[in-house]
């Protein structure tokens, strides 16, 4: 009897011993199960804003790499223009004053203000600027950006894409 209930101890130290393994072996699974849905989460792509896609360059299932380019999304909603007016023009602008914005597209005028001028003239600005070489002073009146944001349109009545052509008008007095 005695040598049974020594034999009924190591059985329930061998069983103790395969609870703990099988706990174990589920702990184990629990963190495989959170790693697999960790990697799943990075499928999931999410646009920092609303807006529509113009060019893609990914297909689906295609395995791509951090940081590469997969879309270009142009945002609708925040609609602004960048106009080069002369240098002559903008004696009276200031940053606040009221704008128009005739676009071809609809045959229609749209209100906004001038959010900024630019610091330098387009020229200067541009990736190559000009240089006078030649050592002949010619006077060329220059062309300055101004930034014009748009009140907000709402949908229905028009939505303004980049590249379209428009006139911009600023209304200084």
């Amino acid at each position: 009897m005695v040598r049974q209930a020594q034999a009924s101890q190591q059985q329930v130290a061998i069983r103790t011993a395969e609870a703990a393994s099988a706990t174990a072996g589920v702990a184990q699974a629990q963190a495989n199960l959170e790693a697999a849905q960790l990697q799943l989460s990075y499928t999931t792509i999410v646009a920092p804003a609303d807006g529509v896609v113009t060019r893609k360059s990914v297909e689906v299932g295609q395995v791509v790499q951090p940081g590469q380019g997969l879309l270009d999304l142009i945002p609708l909603h925040d609609v602004w223009v960048t106009a080069n007016f002369k240098e002559t023009q903008l004696a009276k602008v200031r940053r606040g004053q009221k704008a128009e914005i005739y676009v071809d597209m609809y045959g229609k005028t749209f209100s906004g203000h001038v959010d900024s001028i630019a610091g330098a003239t387009g020229s200067r600005l541009s990736l190559l600027p000009p240089e006078n070489a030649t050592g002949n002073y010619v006077k060329v009146v220059q062309r300055i950006p101004v930034k014009i944001l748009l009140d907000p349109i709402p949908p229905d009545k028009a939505v303004l894409r980049p590249g379209m052509n428009v006139e911009a008008t600023i209304i200084a007095k």
